[in-house]
């Protein structure tokens, strides 16, 4: 019998030449994308900038930064056909512990109250609300608020 081998699924640093594959997922999944320049400028400032890729297509990423002892989800995405097959629980988990090893105790976020996937994730993963930034986000019919989320890494958490 023939095992069918599926391609390996590989996180690695975020580097500018994966800009133009991070841009076409970026302005597909969001109604109002970050810039090659807010990307490039988060390398640049050394964010750690994550992109994973299957079989060697670029299929998700994360920005984050680290400030002492609290990191902040900046960006987090899947490209749409891949979206639902756990890569962004993936994606999550290697956020979580690059923030754990670079000292972070607590992992911080906003997210749109309407992204309920992104929601459902972070609930998953233990996350709590802590806030909301009103008018936060711009959106199709003026702005949006943001919901605070945070949540502890420690190592019971991973």
């Amino acid at each position: 019998m023939n095992a069918i081998l599926e391609p390996a699924v590989e996180l690695m640093p975020m580097v500018e030449r994966d800009l133009d594959e991070v841009l076409r997922i970026e302005y597909r999944v969001y109604s109002h994308p970050w810039s090659r320049a807010n990307f490039a400028d988060s390398i640049a400032s050394g964010y750690s900038c994550w992109v994973c890729r299957i079989g060697g297509e670029l299929v998700g990423y994360f920005v984050l930064m680290l400030a002492i002892d609290e990191a902040h989800l900046l960006n987090i995405s899947v490209a749409e056909k891949r979206q639902g097959l756990g890569l962004g629980a993936r994606l999550l988990r290697h956020a979580m512990d690059m923030a754990r090893h670079g000292g972070a105790v607590t992992l911080l976020l906003e997210v749109r109250p309407s992204n309920t996937r992104a929601l459902a994730l972070y609930r998953h993963f233990g996350f709590a609300q802590i806030g909301v930034r009103r008018g936060y986000y711009p959106a199709a019919t003026g702005r949006e608020d943001a919901l605070v989320l945070t949540h502890a890494l420690t190592e019971a958490s991973a």
